[in-house]
């Protein structure tokens, strides 16, 4: 009798069709094509804004865009000096190559790729045939002309990258730091009991907690908004080789800079055949710093749905357990560690593997680089989750002011300082004020009463004595009220 484990597993198996003699496969399913990364399925629709950027469609409209308007570049300088001219009708025709990009362009690309077995080629050959349609079959020569790949390719990424942040992730984090910092002046003083080492410890407010997390994000934020975009267009290995066999009255170096910048990029003059994308690592350095902080905050919420610090507000149809009926779990903010951290692998072995090419060049960043999106979706998912998390918790007041009366031993802290400042004023002779509160409170729970007698009975000066008999654990907050203002400056 066969094993019922083997028929059960077969109702899954994929049938495989052979193609060719070298052994190739193709697998055949009954689900039809099925996106392999939940970013493009399940959470496609949160992380599109990055597919119109970093998809591979995305990159060739980029590819489009640096090959048009450098045939635009040497036609309206002259820069061969073969006269050739292209009038403002044809340069809104070329442009808008670019800007109607489409399925149809997606398909032809392809086939063009079907042939050439090489992507930027196909993009070259895709404008020799749209120029051709044109009647300017005068400029094909100049399409691509002093170009290696990599001469597009970088330029292409770096655009890709830079709209990819500018117009997608950092308002996606912005919206969350506002989002936090509206809960941070909000909670500016409902006091709490610190957890230091997850021990009853002074208290603070929690808007001044959420205040340090804005804060730390907002300087992660500067680094990324200060981020340049570099890019090389320098030939072969860099040096302009082939530019000056063609005229070396040509200064290549100050055309190759007024080209780069015009496309809104900072020019790297000094480079292998690829831009050394050392600017990559640095950008993805800084998301992967943000994420950390990120992380940090959503295990610290986390932490504090758990003692009911927060409630969770339902989200009406929404199912917590698919067994307990009660369940409200905290989700947002543990789909987001789990993002954050894949996020982070993805940005980190990018950074590492992108900064080095052997010699001249290789080819690991080409198929490092197709997993940017990757790497900035998971993010971009995690902050779509912490801010509507964010939205969906409310500060448990109750809890917060009885967790505080519950633990008077915290004012030890105020009570010994106040004692060793009435030592060094000369109005107490208390030998080691430290392990007088240490044997009173290490360890204890004591209550409002038995403090209040301890420090009735202290000999230090009756203004300090009454200052520390006002001191309640709910108002032992110092200025954390205070520091929430600091975010609203930044």
């Amino acid at each position: 009798m066969e094993d019922i484990s083997i028929q059960v597993r077969n109702r899954l198996t994929v049938s495989r069709e052979f193609v060719d003699k070298a052994g190739q496969y193709r697998y055949v399913s009954k689900l039809g094509y099925q996106p392999l990364s939940p970013l493009d399925g399940r959470y496609q629709p949160v992380v599109q804004g990055l597919a119109e950027h970093l998809s591979e469609a995305g990159l060739n409209r980029a590819r489009l865009l640096v090959e048009i308007e450098w045939l635009i570049h040497l036609a309206d300088r002259d820069v061969l000096g073969t006269s050739t001219q292209i009038d403002d009708v044809l340069k809104q025709s070329l442009r808008g190559v670019v800007a109607d990009f489409g399925p149809q362009d997606i398909a032809t690309l392809a086939a063009f790729e079907a042939t050439t077995k090489h992507d930027v080629k196909a993009i070259e050959y895709f404008i020799r045939e749209k120029l051709t349609t044109l009647g300017r079959k005068d400029l094909l020569e100049l399409v691509h002309f002093g170009c290696t790949s990599e001469d597009i390719n970088n330029l292409s990424y770096a655009i890709t990258i830079h709209d990819a942040i500018t117009d997608v992730w950092l308002p996606k984090a912005e919206d969350l730091i506002s989002k936090l910092t509206q809960l941070a002046q909000k909670y500016a003083d409902s006091a709490m009991l610190s957890r230091t080492h997850g021990q009853p410890a002074t208290p603070s407010t929690m808007g001044k907690e959420l205040a340090v997390f804005v804060h730390r994000l907002n300087s992660q934020l500067k680094r990324i908004k200060a981020s340049e975009y570099l890019g090389k267009f320098s030939g072969a290995t860099g040096t302009w080789s082939a530019h000056l066999a063609v005229d070396e009255g040509v200064d290549w170096l100050a055309e190759s800079k007024t080209f780069v910048e015009s496309l809104g990029l900072t020019f790297n003059p000094l480079t292998t055949q690829i831009e050394s994308h050392d600017w990559q690592a640095e950008l993805y350095s800084a998301v992967t710093h943000f994420n950390r902080i990120l992380h940090n905050l959503c295990t610290d919420i986390w932490t504090y749905i758990s003692i009911n610090y927060f409630k969770q507000i339902p989200v009406a149809g929404a199912t917590g357990s698919s067994t307990m009926p009660h369940k409200v779990n905290p989700i947002r903010f543990e789909n987001a560690e789990s993002n954050l951290e894949l996020s982070n692998a993805i940005l980190d072995s990018l950074s590492q593997t992108l900064v080095t090419s052997r010699m001249q060049r290789d080819l690991t960043d080409s198929s490092s680089q197709r997993n940017i999106g990757l790497g900035l979706g998971h993010s971009l998912l995690a902050l779509d989750n912490v801010t509507k998390g964010l939205g969906e918790i409310e500060l448990n007041s109750a809890v917060l002011e009885a967790d505080l009366m519950e633990n008077w031993e915290v004012l030890a802290e105020a009570i010994q300082t106040v004692i060793r400042a009435e030592i060094a004023k000369g109005n107490s002779e208390i030998a080691d004020p430290y392990a007088l509160l240490k044997e009173l409170t290490r360890g204890k729970r004591i209550s409002g009463d038995d403090l209040l007698k301890f420090i009735s009975e202290l000999e230090i000066s009756t203004e300090a004595k009454e200052r520390l008999i006002t001191l309640r654990p709910n108002t032992y907050t110092g200025i954390a009220s205070e520091l929430v203002r600091i975010i609203t400056a930044e």
